[in-house]
This record gives C-alpha cells, structure tokens and sequence, in this order.
C-alpha cells in the first residue's frame, strides 16, 4: 500500500522567545513493514542545525528557534510504501541492547495496579503471543479511550487508577506490564492511516515486544489490533519521553499554543 502523508505542527507564543530548541522525530524508519520513497521536513522559523541517528536509530532533527520568534512551524510530507507483516518487525536492530528495553522509566514503573493486572492474566494463552494479546484486551478492557483526562506525563499506575486515557497511556499500561512479565518492550510513534476520515489532530502509538523465534511484535492496545499496512513507524524509545515526536527547551515566559494538521491518505 501507498500511504501520503502531510503533517503540519505550529508552535505559537504570546511574546518573543529569547532562545528555544527541539527535537523532531518525524522521519520514518526503513523496516520490514515500510519503505520510504520520499520524505522532506521542513522548518519555518527555526533553523535545522543537525540531524543525527540515536540509539534506537530515529531519525533526529535539532531545530534551533529564530531569534524573538513568536511562532514556528514544521511541516513534513512525503510517501510510503508498506506492507502487512502482521505485527512481526523480526530481528532487533540498532546501538540498544534487548536488555534495555526491559528497563522501567518514571512513566512505567509498575505498581501495585500493573502487578495486579500481570496476575489476572495469568497464564491465559499457550504461549508468548496468546498473553500478549490477552495482555492487549484486558487493558483495553480496563481503560476507556478518552482524550483530555490526561497527559505526557501520566504514569501507568495513574493511568490504571483514573481508568480512562489515549494511545500513549495504554502502551505505558502495556509496556509496564510486559516487562514485568520479563519481555523486552518498547515504545513506538508514528502514523496510522484511519479508514473512516483523512484528517487527524495526532500522531498514534503502539507498542512492541521482542518475543523468542520471531523478533518484535506490535500491538496496537487502543485499537485492539496488531499494526498492519495502515500504519507507519517514525521512532521507537522506551517509552514516550524517547519516541516524543518533537520535544525540546525554550526561555521565556510566554505561554504556548499548538495547532497540529495531519493527513493520512491511501
């Protein structure tokens, strides 16, 4: 499948901004499920000073903000081409250990919400696969998708407490579970193409697990289903803080308002 992609961020402030700096992850990656036939990011009021390959090898962007700028913007577009894998990336590439990505961060620490989730699973399903997906459908079960109730800092235990959050919530839900279950777990950011509208306000995330004999496995909990030709990946991290599509810095003490277009399109 051919998927056109068009995605505009504009950052705006109500007084001049003596000095700010991000970083955009944005780029799709080259694997198994996608190829990139073209690709272009652009920055209006910023100036892209460097472009480098983390360890997780996203590609990154340092966009550094115009002097006294009181908007910015960063547009990317391009095409790609991908393909349904049924959820199976296979082998583990990039400078991270698989160990790594079994390290728990402030977002997903698990505790006794995610420990109690973990032993209501069980051993529901034969093997890796079957509790991971089980995995997938008992936190979809136990927090509703509902935008506004929280934010990029929400932890896991918080999300499970408040029993309601958005993409990002239910991969740290997931992702803090399937470490403790001793999987391997990362973060990952993109797009998906939707199948009943074009326009979207965001960007999606998911989440996957490097499982023995087949290599990482995504798991899309807010839709309930393993990512397929729809979707893209931009960058993968531990959890949201290293996958963030654009995050950074900035002085001053203007307040920020943010306008996101995103098209998605066959």
């Amino acid at each position: 499948m051919l998927l056109s992609i068009a995605h505009t961020t504009r950052y705006t402030y109500d007084a001049p901004v003596p000095y700010g700096m991000q970083q955009v992850r944005l780029t799709p990656k080259e694997r198994a499920s996608q190829k990139i036939i073209d690709w272009a990011v652009e920055a209006e009021g910023g100036t892209v000073e460097l472009q480098f390959e983390d360890q997780h090898r996203n590609s990154v962007l340092l966009v550094v903000f115009e002097a006294e700028q009181q908007e910015i913007t960063i547009r990317c577009s391009g095409t790609v081409e991908t393909t349904n894998c049924t959820g199976v990336m296979g082998e583990h590439r990039g400078y991270a250990p698989l160990w790594y990505f079994q390290r728990t961060t402030d977002l997903t620490k698990p505790g006794s919400g995610v420990k109690a989730l973990v032993e209501g699973i069980g051993s529901v399903g034969k093997d890796a696969i079957g509790q991971l997906h089980a995995l997938s459908n008992e936190i979809s079960g136990k927090v509703a998708y509902q935008s506004g109730q929280t934010h990029v800092g929400t932890t896991a235990e918080l999300v499970l407490q408040h029993a309601k959050g958005v993409c990002q919530d239910h991969v740290h839900v997931f992702l803090s579970a399937a470490r403790l279950m001793g999987y391997p777990a990362r973060y990952v950011s993109g797009y998906l193409m939707m199948n009943d509208r074009v326009e979207q306000d965001a960007t999606h995330a998911w989440a996957e697990v490097y499982v023995d004999g087949l290599g990482w496995v995504g798991f899309d909990v807010s839709n309930a289903i393993s990512p397929d030709e729809r979707y893209v990946c931009a960058a993968t991290g531990l959890d949201y803080v290293e996958a963030a599509p654009v995050s950074g810095m900035r002085l001053g003490d203007g307040n920020e308002s943010l306008y996101v277009d995103l098209q998605v399109q066959q």
